[in-house]
């Protein structure tokens, strides 16, 4: 069949046969489908959706599109991920404190989407580092270190590359099924055998409310399911930023600090230890939760997850002593001041997307695939829901590159924040636990 009737079929809502699928993602690696073509696909599972055997076969299609790793059995290769938010700097914990609990954490990431952030993106703010090594590289380091944050080679999950960039700017980020086939295909290719999902759901995240999160998330650990990886799933919630900080090189300090104990934000943290715990459990390196939270606290505390952290980051290609020296080498923006409210007031409700957008505007994340990053930008020190700001209490601090972007930036972030009188009732952080 040709590939015009294949999308057709699919712009009219038939479930597509895996041959097609495999058709498709073909032509998607190899460059036989033009960017037209794959945005027409992208759009048509967007507005018409997939079922799970469906998506599964888009997924098996698109791990099959390139090589598939295989690792010693001497260790559990787990891994986590998000489906992305505004501070979301948690891999960069998670992954050293897997290894320092005896695991082998592969963690092939993502550049930033939409208005959120990506976990390659902050490590590219690293002097030095390299996220894209050759295989060969990427391996060793995972054996000698225990882990390495990478992004996509061109040997794993090509498919899912081509189609990760044209979702981004073709309005189809939020599809469920392509979120599943993407995020699962690049995991299934680095060879893992337990994956802990943040889910993410509020005024930051792709999924809006906690209801679109839940069908992701079982999305997700149905489709892995059917793959042989096991998956548990954490909604969390995303209506603020996570942490104090936004942007790609505040949020590597602000991770510099959680992992050498200077400063641990208490949602933050609180994400990180449960995500870590429950890759634990996957793993079976701890026989229950109360276990599993007493080795995380021993990695943070012993200080042995940051030393994973320095010896990747070394390993790698970035400095030797970059926890010791961060201001050293992350980038600083020229332009750096307080942004306070006019009045005084408790933080009551904040639309994190629009901080994402500020962002953008600071030139922090992508309007285009081949949009260049400014590392430095974004805010820190931001306060959180329940916060009392005013004239002499700043929402956050503002790096920007020049005084026109700043504005906007400002003008974006005033607008996100919402204040009361009173402070507004508490939430939980994490909603609710899928899989396992």
């Amino acid at each position: 069949m040709l590939v015009k009737e294949i999308l057709a079929r699919k712009r009219d809502g038939a479930a597509l046969a895996e041959s097609e699928i495999e058709t498709l993602v073909a032509g998607i690696t190899d460059g036989g489908l033009t960017e037209g073509q794959v945005g027409a696909f992208a759009m048509a599972v967007c507005c018409r959706g997939m079922g799970i055997e469906e998506c599964a076969a888009l997924t098996r299609a698109m791990t099959r599109s390139g090589t598939v790793l295989l690792w010693p059995g001497d260790r559990p290769v787990l891994d986590k991920h998000s489906t992305g938010g505004i501070g979301d700097k948690t891999s960069l914990m998670i992954a050293p404190i897997l290894a320092a609990c005896g695991a082998h954490v592969p963690m092939i990431s993502g550049r930033g989407l939409g208005h959120s952030g990506g976990t390659l993106d902050k490590m590219d703010a690293i002097p030095g580092y390299r996220t894209q090594p050759d295989l060969a590289s990427f391996r060793r380091v995972v054996g000698e270190v225990g882990c390495a944050i990478i992004g996509q080679t061109d040997e794993l999950a090509p498919a899912d590359r081509r189609l990760y960039a044209v979702r981004d700017t073709t309005g189809t980020v939020e599809s469920i099924p392509l979120i599943t086939a993407s995020i699962l295909s690049k995991k299934l290719a680095a060879g893992l055998q337990g994956l802990v999902m943040d889910v993410k759901f509020g005024s930051g995240a792709f999924m809006r409310s906690p209801r679109d999160a839940k069908a992701l998330a079982q999305s997700l650990v149905a489709v892995a399911g059917g793959a042989g990886l096991r998956v548990t799933a954490l909604l969390t919630d995303m209506n603020e930023t996570l942490g104090d900080s936004a942007g790609n090189a505040l949020e590597v300090a602000e991770a510099i600090a959680y992992l050498t104990g200077a400063r641990r934000e208490t949602r933050l943290d609180a994400v990180t230890r449960a995500l870590a715990v429950e890759a634990l459990l996957l793993g079976g390196l701890a026989p229950n939760t109360e276990a599993a939270a007493l080795q995380v606290a021993a990695a943070l505390d012993s200080g042995e997850a940051a030393e994973r952290f320095q010896r990747m980051v070394a390993a790698l290609g970035g400095p030797a002593d970059l926890m010791d020296r961060p201001e050293a080498y992350l980038p600083v923006a020229p332009i750096i001041r307080d942004v306070a409210p006019a009045r005084e007031g408790i933080v009551a409700a904040v639309d994190a997307r629009m901080i994402g957008l500020a962002i953008l505007a600071l030139g922090g994340g992508r309007n285009r695939p081949d949009d260049a990053l400014n590392y430095a930008v974004g805010f820190d020190q931001v306060a959180a829901i329940s916060a009392q700001v005013g004239p002499d209490r700043p929402l956050a601090r503002l790096h920007a590159g020049d005084e026109a972007s700043a504005r906007r930036a400002e003008t974006l972030l005033k607008a996100a924040v919402g204040l009361s009188p009173m402070a507004p009732a508490e939430r939980p952080i994490i909603l609710e636990r899928l899989g396992g």
